[in-house]
């Protein structure tokens, strides 16, 4: 466009033509300046999403230092949830092996034996029901805290890049308007500009068509 406004500005010697490359030379010169508005509009939003690429990728790490508690919770009860259910089922089995030895008459040392062995069962299996109900509470507490603040986190996220596109949106309309505006301003200036009044101008600007 620009270029374009400077051609037309080289043909300032058209003789009665000249108003009407005058009225062009406005025009592409206003509509170069619009959109060389919008590059610069572009240019601003690409530097502001960069810059927000780059707090996201801080804000990324120190999330994820902040739930890394969350990670530990996870590994914890899954790993506890293993131990007891490996002891539900060594507790299980003692019993039975007990109540076997009772009803085939196993000698009295072998009965107090396998009841050893069941209430060391017992102990571990009630140890780990323990463990687990209070690595649950805290595992259901960090995830709800965990979940709320990834959520927050997206919900900041899109307004954000809401907040961008509208930017890009209202300035491609902004431009557009002014674009139309140019345009009708145009129109106008070539509707008002006839073949006589050019005639009529030239004739003003040679000294020609004076009365005598």
């Amino acid at each position: 466009m620009t270029k374009l406004a400077k051609s037309a500005s080289n043909y300032s010697q058209l003789g009665t033509f000249a108003p009407v490359w005058d009225v062009f030379k406005t025009s592409t010169e206003k509509l170069a300046n619009c959109h060389l508005d919008l590059v610069r509009k572009l240019q601003e939003l690409i530097k502001e999403v960069q810059k927000y690429g780059e707090e996201q990728v801080k804000s990324h790490k120190k999330t994820k230092e902040e739930v890394a508690g969350t990670l530990e919770a996870v590994q914890t009860i899954q790993s506890i949830t293993q131990a007891l259910q490996k002891s539900k089922e060594n507790y299980n089995a003692k019993c039975v092996e007990q109540e076997r030895l009772k009803k085939e008459g196993a000698t009295q040392r072998e009965i107090e034996k396998a009841a050893v062995k069941s209430k060391k069962a017992t102990d571990t299996y009630k140890l780990y029901v323990e463990k687990y109900a209070l690595a649950k509470a805290d595992f259901e507490q960090k995830m709800t805290e965990t979940a709320q603040k990834f959520q927050d986190i997206e919900q900041t996220h899109l307004i954000h890049i809401k907040e961008i596109i509208g930017s890009l949106s209202n300035a491609i309309k902004e431009i557009h308007l002014q674009i139309g505006q140019v345009h009708e301003e145009f129109i106008n200036n070539m509707t008002n500009t006839t073949v006589e009044s050019l005639i009529q101008k030239f004739a003003e600007s040679k000294g020609t068509g004076k009365e005598r």
